[in-house]
């Protein structure tokens, strides 16, 4: 894989990365568009906070794309759709990789492209499409150069119906390795339930970088004390979406979050950049 795309992906000062994932609509599921059910305006208020990407679909990534100008974030692209979120789930599960993904990725002027690795509870089938994708992605990507992130998530039966991801380091360290041995380029993979052991998913991508998954709704303080512990075991960036998103000030937080990751602030500081930013309405 050429660097020359992903090096548009990180921050030239950091080499990190702050990925805003707005891309749920692409699973069906209405309960997930809190936030991004008006997406031209949620786009531009994120373009305006200025993160360092942006993850979307390919029918929503336009209204980042035809944005006039250089400066704004970068496009990853998501390519493959799944119906492993609801509560109430059919009994044909599926993982579906999207038609052309690479072109259209190209003509899309992504720096990046994104696909599922899923282990979901006594669906092996399910597995194995996401590895069938992985490898198809793959083999897509290396001759022209896309960058390929990985997103490896580990799945429990949920006590609400359906399944819900969980943070079992082992698990997501298993997933984490096969997504690095098909050929990733980037890992997205979600928190261990300790924080502090998210250096074990570090070591185990070497040497592709690890950006954290965002996973659902927490308060401010918890989700920037998590952050700053994710980073301190490694991890060069993150990929959230619900916490930004549905953020009372989505701006603000953002804001927060760059200054955590590119100048390094601690988890006051960053706090203290959050409600300054929230008080002076930006």
């Amino acid at each position: 894989m050429s660097p020359y795309r992903l090096n548009r992906l990180f921050d030239q000062r950091s080499q990190r990365c702050l990925d805003v994932a707005i891309d749920h609509g692409f699973f069906g599921e209405s309960s997930f568009l809190t936030g991004i059910e008006d997406m031209p305006t949620a786009v531009r208020t994120l373009v305006a906070a200025a993160p360092d990407a942006i993850q979307l679909s390919p029918g929503q990534a336009r209204l980042l794309q035809g944005l006039p100008g250089r400066a704004k974030p970068v496009l990853v692209l998501r390519t493959d759709v799944a119906n492993v979120y609801g509560r109430e789930l059919p009994d044909d599960l599926f993982s579906l990789l999207i038609d052309d993904a690479v072109g259209q990725a190209l003509r899309l002027d992504a720096a990046c492209v994104v696909v599922n690795l899923l282990d979901v509870p006594d669906r092996p089938d399910v597995r194995r499409s996401c590895v069938r994708n992985v490898m198809r992605l793959q083999a897509a990507c290396a001759p022209v150069g896309m960058p390929l992130m990985v997103e490896p998530l580990a799945f429990v039966a949920s006590d609400r119906g359906g399944y819900d991801t969980v943070g079992d380091r082992d698990r997501i360290v298993g997933l984490v390795r096969q997504a690095v041995e098909l050929g990733a380029d980037v890992i997205k993979a979600d928190p261990t339930d300790d924080p502090h052991d998210y250096g074990a998913v570090v070591r185990v991508a070497d040497p592709c970088p690890v950006l954290a998954r965002g996973g659902g709704k927490v308060d401010d303080e918890q989700l920037l004390a998590r952050t700053r512990a994710l980073l301190d075991q490694g991890a060069s960036g993150i990929v959230y979406g619900r916490n930004i998103i549905q953020h009372t000030h989505p701006a603000a937080m953002t804001g927060a979050l760059i200054a955590m990751l590119h100048e390094d602030l601690d988890v006051a500081a960053a706090v203290e950049r959050l409600r300054a930013r929230q008080a002076a309405g930006t």
